[in-house]
């Protein structure tokens, strides 16, 4: 397990805001989560995974961050069923996925998520959605410190949510998914297809942490915000993105509060406008 202070977490967060915490810690075994969370229980934690889809709106975080980016990431295949430890990639467990001739996965390749960021926000595109091939799910019970599974059948899954979503105390460990034997030549077309689709459609010249807001039933929430002319609507270095108006872009030195003041101009006309109240995707912090 490694640990700093005063830890920069520029680099751990997607819209590369400048800010800092107090500690930070990188475990690597189920072991260094329970002594971390049994020693220092009554200290407030923040669990991150690969840094996407979440918005940082402080410059300095008193408090400790577990980081699951480049550690506790091992990836087993048994059979029809690949598992993976929260700190990989949904890349590489697609691309695990795929070298075993295993389907299921392809949609994911390519989004920028952990595997436990995925699972506990039943990351989905194209229709297709996470919990169609979470299987079972072991995760870290802080209330009690016990390290427990939960069927993929149990985890109330939703649009954009699930069980661990309505229970920050559960910390995912691993997730194990059911999968289906394929031709791996059409697994990665479609991987392929999926990338570039994802790639025409969403900015890349800048930093962002991706879809910003919910999609209310019935309404795509880009033509709501263009038709409200905020395509481009700008604050300090913050700006509603001109290729796609459901991400906000960091074009340089912008901070939380930046963004979320976008957000919250843009819930404020959608609802006077539109009468819908937009939720927001992202994990703000």
């Amino acid at each position: 397990m490694k640990v700093y202070e005063n830890f920069d977490l520029t680099q751990y967060n997607s819209y590369r805001l400048k800010a800092r915490c107090a500690t930070a810690v990188f475990p690597e075994t189920e072991a260094d989560l329970l002594h971390l969370y049994g020693d220092l229980s009554a200290a407030k934690k923040i669990v991150l995974g690969n840094g996407n889809n979440i918005l940082l709106t402080k410059e300095w975080y008193d408090t400790c961050f577990v980081i699951f980016n480049g550690s506790f990431d091992t990836i087993a295949v048994n059979d029809n069923e690949i598992s993976a430890q929260a700190g990989a990639t949904m890349l590489q467990l697609s691309e695990t996925a795929w070298r075993h001739k295993l389907s299921g996965l392809e949609i994911f390749y390519d989004i920028p998520s952990s595997v436990a960021g995925a699972v506990v926000m039943n990351a989905g595109a194209a229709g297709e959605e996470i919990k169609n091939v979470v299987k079972t799910v072991r995760y870290l019970d802080v209330a009690d410190m016990r390290i427990k599974e939960i069927g993929g059948d149990k985890m109330e899954f939703s649009y954009r949510n699930s069980y661990f979503q309505k229970h920050d105390d559960k910390v995912v460990l691993q997730a194990w998914f059911s999968l289906t034997k394929g031709n791996p030549l059409r697994i990665k077309e479609k991987m392929e297809t999926a990338k570039q689709i994802r790639w025409a459609r969403q900015p890349r010249g800048f930093p962002s942490g991706g879809s910003v807001f919910k999609r209310p039933s019935g309404r795509f929430v880009g033509p709501m915000i263009d038709q409200l002319g905020l395509k481009g609507f700008t604050v300090g270095g913050a700006k509603i993105s001109e290729k796609h108006s459901g991400f906000i872009v960091n074009t340089g030195g912008a901070t939380g509060k930046d963004i979320l003041t976008i957000i919250r101009e843009t819930q404020r006309q959608v609802k006077e406008e539109f009468g819908i109240d937009l939720e927001v995707e992202q994990r703000i912090i």
